[in-house]
């Protein structure tokens, strides 16, 4: 056995680690430390570095082209014929570094947007994966797919193309106004620098009024999405009771909704000021350059630059009102995906806890356990012991809490009072991994992923084809794999929905027993397979039982009366236990089950187990 330290560090708890989480101390700071320590992530910097300095030498180079065409009319009007050839020139190289410096701009702020799309995308599915069960059972997962897909794709148009775009639009407002003041009369300074302060103000109200709005985007986005989800996960259940209608309306609800809030954001951008500011400027500045013209204080190949420096603020006007809209999407989209993250997960995979091949032994001491949420605990005082290799078998009606006491055994949940054991240690102290690999389950309802049978088997653990042939055939699966056109390697379909119930429990039981478990937990496992199906997966069940600690949840006397321990739940409390002829003479709620079930009196059941 080996023995670790465990792992509490600043009481951040994760059911699974990916390995070193490099933004988990950002997470706790807000989106924009998150999304600031994504973008200035790992080589990030040097590409960011390049693409502000391409931005700002891109900037320049546009400036410069004008001043020189102004130049050059200037000269050519005078009647320097001799230096147009050298302008020309000028001209051309300026025109062509520009794009080339825009193309490398363009390439590397793409590279920095896909790397941020990709980082959250992997943070947001392993904080996932990392969350407890009680935090899943709580979610839409329609709402969840939102923003899995959408909020973590609004974070790669965050850099490219609103940051950069931001940029970009902050040095072409800028630099321009510095080229006026280096090569033309102070006094048109005036004119941009009115336009820059109004422009600042009416951008700082249309972020102001734009924010709220793109929250409910990403809110009604979410909405609609969790219905779409719902709807179509539950298609069965709509068309048999012909529900489509109420189901449309609902999703037309939120998809109206999500058009309003659209809309409104429109009716914001429609009012957008500074469009209005940049025509008067450049009228202004064309009225000043003219009356300057008349006083002889400037030429008309200076108009002609002035104005074309001016018309450099057409960049950032336009732009800003789609890319500032854009950034506080990707805001709310980064505070939603902080939503999830930044949740607390009750379990915690404990890494540094035991590691040990375990022998199978459980004991229950006085455990009570409630779902989050929930008033009343679904567990009262539940005690009981099973030795290595033993048998248990839980009986009761529906809701007395069988299924929920065996989910506490592989920590799916944490109790909320006492304590579960495994070989006399506590389960909470084990490495969580460590734990869990050691134990299988069997569920009624069982989940298949959409693949081929072979990877559903295999799931839990790799096997060979020869393997996974072997366990098909203890779980009475080899027949109908083998009539399937691609036998092993046949598509199951969505939750395996090309295939029956019965199909379905067989390759979940061949699964579980190709993990090999210390502790098999098998939940109502046969109840969608065939009597004599049964009968056969019945003595592969008792081979896969020796030196193996099992738990069943049933009602089939084929399966309780080989148990070694059975016990009674009512209403979350054990009521009785002992074996099953025990209980047939002793516990009223035993006998009350099995009366109900085979609608025989009493004293004939007893008559016929004592018969078997």
């Amino acid at each position: 056995m080996q023995r670790r330290k465990v792992n509490n560090i600043n009481n951040i708890y994760v059911e699974f680690t990916p390995g070193k989480d490099p933004f988990e101390k950002a997470r706790q700071k807000g989106s924009r430390t998150w999304i600031l320590s994504h973008i200035f992530h790992g080589s990030n910097k040097l590409f960011i570095i390049i693409v502000l300095f391409t931005t700002i030498l891109a900037a320049n180079l546009s400036s410069i082209t004008l001043v020189v065409i102004g130049n050059a009319i200037t000269d050519f009007l005078i009647g320097k014929q001799s230096s147009l050839l050298f302008y020309t020139i000028i001209i051309l190289l300026l025109s062509i570094g520009t794009p080339i410096l825009r193309l490398v701009n363009y390439m590397l702020r793409e590279v920095i947007a896909q790397r941020l799309e990709r980082d959250c995308r992997k943070e947001f599915y392993s904080n996932l994966l990392g969350k407890s069960q009680s935090f899943h059972d709580q979610q839409k997962i329609g709402e969840l797919m939102a923003r899995a897909t959408d909020d973590v794709r609004t974070m790669n148009f965050l850099i490219s193309p609103a940051i950069s775009l931001i940029f970009e639009s902050f040095t072409s407002l800028i630099i321009p106004i510095f080229y006026i003041i280096a090569f033309y009369p102070s006094q048109l300074i005036l004119t941009p620098l009115i336009f820059s302060i109004l422009f600042s103000f009416s951008l700082k109200s249309y972020i102001k009024k734009i924010g709220p709005v793109t929250g409910k985007l990403r809110s009604f986005y979410g909405m609609m999405n969790a219905t779409l989800n719902e709807a179509l996960t539950g298609i069965e259940v709509v068309k048999a009771t012909a529900q489509e209608k109420r189901e449309s309306q609902k999703y037309f609800e939120n998809a109206n909704n999500y058009r309003n809030a659209y809309v409104e954001e429109g009716d914001i951008e429609a009012k957008y000021l500074p469009i209005l500011i940049l025509a008067l400027t450049i009228t202004g500045g064309l009225i000043h350059a003219i009356i300057l013209n008349y006083l002889g204080l400037l030429n008309i190949g200076q108009i002609i630059g002035y104005l074309g420096l001016l018309a450099l603020l057409r960049f950032p006007t336009f732009i800003s009102i789609f890319v500032f809209a854009i950034i506080r999407l990707a805001i709310s989209s980064a505070q939603r995906l902080l939503e999830f993250m930044n949740k607390k997960t009750e379990i915690d995979e404990n890494i540094e806890g035991y590691i040990k091949e375990i022998e199978g032994s459980i004991k229950f001491e006085n455990v009570s356990f409630r779902y989050p949420g929930a008033e009343k605990p679904v567990l009262k005082n539940i005690s009981f012991e099973v030795k290595p290799s033993q048998t248990l078998a839980i009986v009761g009606t529906t809701g007395s809490g069988k299924t929920t006491l065996t989910k506490l055994i592989s920590r799916l949940y944490d109790v909320d009072q006492g304590r579960i054991l495994i070989d006399n240690v506590d389960i909470r102290k084990y490495a969580l991994k460590s734990l869990r690999n050691q134990i299988s389950y069997v569920d009624q309802d069982v989940f298949l992923f959409s693949t081929t049978i072979f990877e559903n088997i295999s799931f839990g653990r790799t096997g060979s084809i020869e393997q996974i042939i072997e366990v098909a055939k203890e779980a009475q699966a080899h027949e109908f794999i083998s009539n399937l056109p691609n036998q092993y390697y046949s598509e199951v379909g969505e939750r395996g929905v090309q295939l029956s119930g019965g199909e379905r429990q067989r390759i979940a039981i061949a699964r579980a027993f190709l993990v090999n478990p210390k502790i098999l937990i098998l939940d109502d496992s046969t109840s969608a397979i065939d009597s004599n199906t049964e009968d056969k997966i019945q003595r592969a069940i008792r081979n896969i039982l020796i030196n193996r600690t099992t738990i069943l949840i049933t009602h089939r006397l084929s399966q309780i009366r080989w148990a070694d321990l059975i016990i009674v739940l009512k209403k979350g409390e054990i009521v009785a236990k002992g074996t099953h002829e025990e209980l047939l003479k002793t516990s009223e709620e035993y006998q009350r089950i099995f009366v109900k079930k085979f609608d025989v009196e009493i004293d004939t059941l007893i008559k016929k187990c004592e018969e078997v």
